[in-house]
């Protein structure tokens, strides 16, 4: 979560910086390293199977009772992806202000694998292709006859406030690809957290800032 804050205070266009979360200890946490703790997240949102349009919702709703108005964009970092580059956020936000007719902007890779070479048990307990219109023999097929897919990966999304409060939706039907093309870690498990380590995360400009954070507070 640090991580996540202090990228947002490195980035210039960024002008505001929030953490939505329902626990005590996590927004003690977030206001040590800068960020605005403006409202609480009620517990019924903060479910594992709570989605991103309601905190988002939550979150503006928020802002907005406070009298200052909704801001055009959120820049969403979220805490998994911790190693950013502040420049690469930059042109994602510049991406979304140069396309009119995007609804928003969305951080993906490239998959590693090809998923239409995937499998999946149908309700009789066989083998079959998640992918309409696919046979279970064509996923013998060549990878390159199929097409590549994006994965989702949070490193940066830039979201339009406006369509999220007026359709509940986050990405809507034009959302922007924005490619990262480094390697991108999202950590999901200890074992990512070692992988964390060995991207070596102390090397990192936000690492550095982080440091020199610490060292004012104590």
């Amino acid at each position: 979560m640090a991580y996540s804050i202090m990228a947002a205070h490195m980035c210039s266009r960024i002008s505001r910086v929030i953490v939505s979360t329902d626990s005590e200890k996590y927004a003690k946490i977030a206001k040590q390293y800068g960020a605005e703790i403006p409202f609480l997240r009620p517990k019924e949102l903060s479910g594992s199977e709570s989605q991103d349009i309601e905190y988002l919702n939550h979150a503006l709703t928020c802002i907005n009772e406070e009298g200052r108005g909704v801001p055009e964009y959120i820049v969403l970092l979220r805490p998994t992806t911790p190693i950013r580059n502040i420049e690469i956020m930059n042109r994602a936000i510049d991406s979304i202000q140069d396309n009119k007719y995007a609804s928003a902007v969305v951080s993906v890779h490239y998959a590693d694998e090809c998923p239409h070479k995937w499998m999946k048990l149908n309700s009789n307990g066989y083998l079959e292709s998640p992918f309409p219109g696919m046979k279970p023999d064509d996923v013998n097929l060549p990878r390159q006859l199929f097409e590549r897919l994006l994965i989702p990966n949070g490193y940066v999304d830039v979201l339009k406030s406006e369509l999220i409060l007026e359709t509940k939706c986050v990405y809507g039907d034009n959302a922007l690809p924005f490619l990262i093309e480094q390697n991108v870690i999202d950590i999901d498990s200890e074992a990512d957290l070692d992988k964390t380590v060995q991207a070596n995360i102390c090397r990192t400009d936000i690492y550095r800032e982080l440091c020199k954070n610490n060292n004012s507070t104590k």
